[in-house]
């Protein structure tokens, strides 16, 4: 697939979702769940246009996309603030599709489980539970596809996600299905929200960019001030470091990622998530922290994502395991990360 095609996915996402995907929008589809008017409608467009599809092959009725080729939609799911797993879903249906499993209708998000005394599987936190129809669960080296309905549900800070529980019944009426290459499920998770982490990034920065030339103070935009200007930059050093090294962790054109390019992009984009909130509420002031303010839409997202699949404490040690391990030159190590024939 050329380089055209690739974008012209991307473009179609950024157009759908700029239309479609408003802060009114999001916030509609965070107050009624999975089940509002609103997040049924945009679902419906989603699908449409193909875009939940797009990773699955010809054959099957997709387009064959790579993680890297993906990676613009995936990076629009952040910039728009979309509150449906259109990302994971995706990912989802490719991991399946390779797996040979059947695939299924819905919305789909990733979560890693663990097996209870009564046979069941208990998730801690599954992000997006109450926006999903099902749960493709990790349990050790199995997967299952679990469905949402039925699971036990409990609370969590964000409301839009759940601890959900499945019983020894329900569990073994699921299909155990095998990760293609021993893949860890939360690579695959990480890689796909470091994207969603870059176009949230960006957004955040641009709407603070707007914000400091627009506010005045003193009879000036305050952009004018230099410690604002100065915090800008450092801004706009996160955001774009923290894209380049999501770009890098979804390079590739297979469906499951390199787990040492996924370490430096979830670590980067992780550590990039704590400094642009902050820095975009510092330049904002109260206003930014308030509900009607769409800034908030963005920061709440980033500080969810930034431990979502392992926090950056995480994945830094995963590279200093690797480092370590590593026979040679660091700058071998190095070029092994960062040398790729395409990087979307």
């Amino acid at each position: 697939m050329n380089i055209n095609q690739i974008d012209m996915f991307a473009e179609a996402a950024r157009d759908l979702l700029a239309d479609q995907c408003t802060p009114q929008v999001v916030r509609a589809i965070e107050a009624g769940g999975r089940h509002s008017l609103a997040a049924g409608a945009l679902w419906a467009q989603l699908e449409a246009t193909g875009l939940a599809d797009a990773m699955l092959g010809e054959a099957q009725g997709g387009a064959g996309l790579g993680l890297g080729e993906a990676f613009g939609v995936l990076e629009q799911c952040g910039a728009h603030a979309l509150p449906l797993p259109l990302a994971e879903t995706m990912v989802a249906r490719a991991w399946l599709a390779q797996a040979g499993a059947a695939l299924p209708a819905g919305r789909i998000v990733l979560a890693r489980g663990e097996l209870v005394g009564d046979g069941g599987v208990q998730c801690a936190l599954v992000r997006g539970a109450h926006l999903a129809d099902a749960v493709l669960v990790q349990t050790g080296a199995d997967c299952r596809l679990l469905p949402v309905d039925g699971a036990q549900a409990g609370p969590q800070a964000h409301a839009q996600d759940a601890a959900l529980a499945w019983s020894g019944e329900q569990l073994r009426a699921a299909p155990v299905l095998a990760l293609p290459g021993a893949q860890d499920l939360r690579t695959l998770q990480a890689a796909v929200v470091a994207a969603q982490m870059a176009g949230a990034l960006g957004s955040v920065f641009r709407r603070t960019l707007q914000y400091a030339n627009e506010r005045q103070q003193f009879g000036r935009p305050i952009g004018k001030f230099q410690a604002i200007q100065h915090q800008l930059a450092v801004m706009s050093e996160h955001v774009f470091a923290a894209r380049m090294a999501a770009q890098l962790g979804c390079s590739g054109a297979a469906p499951l990622p390199d787990r040492l390019r996924v370490a430096t992009a979830k670590a980067r984009c992780s550590e990039a998530a704590l400094a642009v909130a902050e820095m975009a509420h510092a330049i904002h002031g109260a206003i930014g922290f308030t509900e009607e303010y769409d800034l908030q839409l963005f920061t709440r997202r980033l500080h969810a994502w930034r431990q979502t699949a392992g926090s950056e404490a995480y994945w830094q040690r995963v590279a200093g395991q690797a480092l370590l391990e590593h026979h040679g030159l660091t700058l071998d190590l190095l070029r092994r990360i960062t040398d790729v024939d395409t990087v979307a």
